[in-house]
């Protein structure tokens, strides 16, 4: 279990309940009753907030910024079960396998180039911001605990060129970042870290593994060919002003 703090908000017949997701973010966890809006526009006004996108698009109509919209996508590990073989995949000559153990300031220059200006997960902040928001899913602090499957590729000299982070979310494995260089030589790295994941969380009896795409980023068509299936939608509501 990840050990999530949940929060509740009530008022009258509305109940809400909310768990932090790091960097000023809260993920409601469930809404109930007639002004579930109303109650998380009123007391979570501080925050950004993370909704299924009906929600979130009711605290839009009351003056909040829509943010990133993303999808849940799950795949059945037990129905949909990877081949065993994958778990032996490796990278090609040049390139290495290492467990995820380096810094957050290590995988930086990596993640940053997986998201250049104009990608949908684009992020204009600094470097020491960028590893502040790696550091505390490496630590287990955002999603649970880190689990095994974990991996990063590194080249001859050391350097980090892509990477896996999966979290124990609450039970369920959820892959909390996967990234790599761009340009052909480093292409499919991203596909080989979550193949040889998936084999290896099956093998362990995990019944299914989950994450979160943004909606206009082309790696949800990689994720579908890899039996991945989308099951909601939510949408990160900003306050005014923020």
């Amino acid at each position: 279990m990840s050990g999530e703090q949940v929060s509740v908000l009530s008022a009258g017949d509305t109940t809400v309940s909310y768990v932090g997701a790091g960097a000023g973010r809260v993920r409601i966890v469930a809404a109930d009753g007639p002004a579930a809006a109303e109650l998380v526009w009123s007391r979570l006004a501080d925050h950004a907030v993370i909704a299924p996108v009906g929600l979130g698009e009711e605290l839009v109509a009351r003056g909040g910024r829509p943010g990133r919209r993303a999808h849940g996508m799950r795949r059945d590990l037990r129905a949909d079960p990877p081949p065993p073989q994958w778990a032996d995949a490796t990278p090609r000559q040049g390139l290495r396998l290492v467990a995820c153990d380096r810094p957050a300031h290590r995988l930086v220059a990596a993640w940053r180039a997986a998201f250049p200006p104009g990608h949908p997960d684009a992020y204009v902040g600094t470097d020491e911001q960028v590893a502040g928001m790696i550091a505390p899913l490496l630590a287990g602090r955002v999603l649970g605990p880190l689990l095994p499957c974990s991996a990063l590729v590194v080249d001859g000299g050391d350097r980090v060129v892509a990477g896996l982070v999966v979290n124990d979310r609450d039970g369920t494995p959820w892959v909390g970042d996967v990234f790599r260089l761009p340009g052909p030589e480093w292409a499919g790295l991203g596909g080989l870290l979550l193949r040889r994941a998936m084999a290896e969380l099956a093998r362990d009896g995990h019944g299914a593994v989950g994450l979160a795409v943004t909606t206009s980023n082309p790696a949800r068509h990689v994720y579908r060919k890899l039996g991945f299936e989308i099951t909601d939608t939510w949408l990160t509501v900003l306050p005014t002003g923020r």
